[in-house]
């Protein structure tokens, strides 16, 4: 325990307990839940596991120092004390992300570029040379977080945000977030427990992001690089050793995930990225319009889908939504349906109660995750024979 030290993950609204299950069931302590994020405890090996395990985070970070200021001088004389050269050398890169949630500090760029000021002036006044900035591949990445007149200065360990999982090359119209997915999935019980159909798949990341979660894949297996491999303290054989354990953790899955769309480009690029995840064997992409599908089994079905919003697509929503609630009604008994939409006047349409309805956002807009249990009809209707 003496080599553990906080860090703080970043997530979406609505998936702050999802993440701080996720991480207690990955061993971490002192798990406390935040606004979007959860701070918890781990050492070394620890941070290395979350990054590579993690669904529904968008970033580790390994926060160095928290300090109040009341200016922009304070800004800078704080990041100027801290040693960074314990970090990065002048032959190095570096990058600074800001978010400011302050009525007094409104520009996040001009509070990025102040403490950016403030670690080049410190390394030409030691050493004469400062390290270059390089905002798409740095070296070492930093994350300023001013909240009102607290201020966290942070190393990134991830990088690139972590829904960035490296195995989608293809996208389509509105595509969805995979932690969005993830989150989606887990708030919906889905355990790999039944069959799984997404009717309207487009690229395929939600049967992806199913068939992880189904066999217990760690979520960032096929990402290229995470920030802490080019940090100074990086232990390759620590990592090597993370990714073989987490690996051997994987379990068989014994039930279909099946994706349909009914454009066949998206059909294509669903199937590419099935490929590229290396889960050919335990997802089918069928070009099928859901309308024209039925159940094809008595078993139960879990259903999760992102139907279109109408954002970016020219749809007649009402009658469209009003196909959906009829789909699932007629055609999938025995089945629990999920979808998520920012559109709640056409989700009017849908015909069908609820049982759980969770606000979540897509990007900047305002959905809802719904659910319907599709029953088997009452039990009158179906013995009216005898």
């Amino acid at each position: 325990m003496g080599n553990n030290f906080e860090m703080v993950a970043k997530t979406m609204y609505g998936f702050e307990e999802i993440l701080a299950s996720e991480l207690r069931n990955l061993g971490a302590v002192n798990v406390k839940t935040g606004n979007r994020s959860v701070s918890f405890e781990g050492d070394k090996g620890f941070m290395y596991k979350v990054n590579l395990c993690l669904r529904t985070a968008i970033k580790v970070l390994k926060p160095l120092k928290s300090c109040r200021i009341r200016n922009e001088e304070d800004l800078y004389n704080e990041v100027y004390k801290m040693k960074w050269e314990e970090y990065i050398s002048f032959n190095n890169t570096f990058a600074i992300d800001a978010t400011v949630n302050s009525d007094k500090y409104k520009h996040s760029l001009f509070m990025a570029l102040k403490a950016k000021d403030a670690i080049a002036d410190r390394f030409r006044n030691k050493f004469g040379k400062r390290p270059d900035v390089d905002l798409k591949y740095p070296d070492l990445r930093i994350n300023l977080h001013i909240q009102n007149n607290n201020c966290t200065v942070s190393l990134d360990s991830s990088g690139q945000s972590l829904h960035q999982r490296g195995y989608k090359t293809a996208t389509n119209i509105a595509p969805i977030n995979e932690v969005l997915a993830a989150g989606m999935l887990l708030l919906s019980g889905w355990d790999g427990q039944c069959d799984f159909i997404d009717p309207m798949c487009g690229s395929g990341t939600i049967p992806i992001e199913a068939a992880m979660i189904a066999c217990n894949i760690p979520a960032n297996i096929n990402r290229k690089e995470f920030s802490f491999e080019k940090w100074r303290d990086f232990d390759e054989d620590l990592f090597d050793k993370i990714i073989e354990s987490s690996l051997k953790k994987t379990r068989e899955f014994n039930h279909t995930i099946h994706g349909f769309d009914k454009a066949p480009s998206a059909v294509r690029k669903a199937k590419d990225n099935v490929k590229n995840a290396n889960l050919n064997d335990y997802i089918t992409i069928y070009e099928k319009n859901f309308f024209e599908t039925c159940k094809e089994k008595d078993d139960k079905l879990h259903m999760v889908f992102n139907p279109p919003y109408g954002e970016r697509l020219n749809i007649e929503m009402e009658s469209f939504y009003k196909n959906i609630g009829d789909t699932l009604k007629q055609k999938y008994p025995l089945t629990d349906a999920w979808l998520i939409t920012s559109n709640l006047n056409a989700l009017k349409h849908v015909g069908l109660k609820p049982s759980r309805k969770i606000k979540l956002y897509n990007g900047k807009l305002e959905s809802r995750l719904v659910k319907y249990e599709i029953y088997e009809g009452s039990k009158k209707a179906k013995y009216n024979f005898l």
